[in-house]
């Protein structure tokens, strides 16, 4: 109970502080951060959770697959097909480029084998949208670029696994007896998809039959109903969670516009409270002894991936598109290394692999750094595409002027990510 108390007072300080946090650098993602850290068993105690705690992967997992659930539902599927080759050159070369950068750099900077190197650089791969949600989230903000990092951050979670899954396989004896081949990974990822979009469509044609129907007030539940059936199905039948919670929610806004408009503000509401407790949990597993186990090397290629391999990677794939320089430069900053991280970290360290330890603390440091980067510099940037309001706070302009989305709803309800 302990750690339900200092989650609702993170949750009350946070929402007091939201105010503040949208007009500043101040970020809410890093006050639960820092919680965590300080309750913990590295400063005052009041909690005591390892990485092999339960509690640090189920927080993590539902966290990941909440935000992949709700920002699925942003996907406009045909503005997609008509704009699909920029989030396809991030995915197939961005990506990739990423990946292999972090493996060389890991590898000569850190000391690991080539085949945990190229773990590490499969882990950090992946991108996450929820620390740059005041630049995916705001209409103001170009849509070309939104698209990019929305689709992209929602699709390369479920692309890094079954490449993180093989290289655990192939990296030595492992504790928990994994196996991993293309064949079953490639069929738990056609298995995701596949479950992603039937069980939305099968909800959306109940709801259709002359007998059925529900009334108003319980209708966000329905898409609600359609994600813990989903989760629950996927983690029964081990199909991929991530890739079946986006393609859930872009089918799910496709064939049900209404229900999506009315899940929205809950979705986008319980997606928040679950990353919050995310990353509380996550902050207590950053104690100054994770810190002081990171050699110098290691420190490097955190700064490394942070502000040289991502930006690089991405910048590289984008060459020869329409998008603005500004647009590219803001789509290869926000690289953050997310909640897919952690979930895949956390197999690195519980596969119990020879070098495990070592990689699971270059990527837990990391993601802190990449947390605390990404979600303070977002506001100050979406400004840059003149975006004003963004908490809700008057700015000398009637607030009828101002575009109103679910998204804008939400964000102002919690500042935004400067405000998460």
């Amino acid at each position: 109970m302990v750690l339900v108390v200092v989650f609702g007072v993170a949750l009350l300080v946070a929402v007091l502080l939201s105010g503040l946090a949208a007009r500043t650098v101040l970020s809410t993602s890093f006050l639960f951060l820092v919680g965590g850290a300080l309750v913990s068993d590295g400063f005052l105690g009041l909690i005591h959770i390892t990485p092999d705690s339960e509690i640090v992967s189920v927080t993590a997992d539902l966290a990941l697959f909440a935000v992949l659930f709700t920002d699925g539902m942003h996907v406009a599927l045909p503005k997609l097909r008509a704009n699909w080759r920029n989030p396809a050159r991030a995915l197939g070369l961005g990506m990739p480029l990423a990946f292999v950068f972090m493996a060389l750099v890991t590898h000569f900077l850190v000391g690991l084998d080539w085949t945990t190197s190229f773990l590490v650089g499969a882990v950090l791969a992946p991108t996450d949208p929820v620390f740059a949600s005041a630049i995916v989230g705001r209409s103001e903000v170009p849509a070309k670029l939104r698209q990019l990092l929305n689709v992209e951050s929602g699709i390369n979670d479920g692309l890094a696994l079954p490449v993180v899954m093989l290289l655990i396989a192939a990296a030595g004896p492992t504790a928990t007896g994994l196996e991993a081949s293309p064949g079953k990974i490639a069929l738990e990822l056609l298995l995701g998809l596949l479950l992603g979009v039937v069980l939305p469509l099968f909800a959306g044609g109940l709801v259709r039959f002359r007998l059925l129907g529900a009334e108003p007030k319980l209708q966000p539940l329905l898409p609600l109903a359609t994600g813990i059936i989903l989760y629950a199905t996927c983690h029964l039948t081990h199909a991929n969670p991530y890739l079946a919670a986006f393609s859930a929610g872009a089918a799910l806004a496709h064939v049900s516009p209404e229900a999506k408009a009315s899940f929205e503000p809950l979705g986008e509401a319980l997606a928040e409270l679950a990353k919050f407790a995310a990353l509380l949990v996550f902050g207590a597993l950053l104690t100054p002894r994770l810190f002081g186990d990171l050699s110098l090397g290691g420190y490097a290629a955190v700064i490394l991936a942070i502000f040289l391999i991502r930006p690089a990677s991405l910048l590289l794939s984008l060459l020869g598109t329409t998008i603005s320089r500004k647009e590219k430069l803001v789509a290869a900053w926000f690289g953050p290394k997310g909640f897919a991280s952690v979930v895949y970290g956390l197999l690195v360290l519980q596969s119990g692999i020879p070098q495990a330890k070592e990689a699971f603390t270059l990527i837990a440091v990391c993601i802190a750094f990449s947390i605390i980067a990404h979600s303070s510099t977002d506001v100050p940037i979406a400004r840059a595409f003149d975006v004003e309001d963004l908490a809700g706070i008057p700015d000398g302009r009637d607030d009828a002027d101002v575009p109103k989305t679910p998204q804008t709803t939400a964000l102002q309800a919690h500042g935004g990510t400067g405000g998460t």
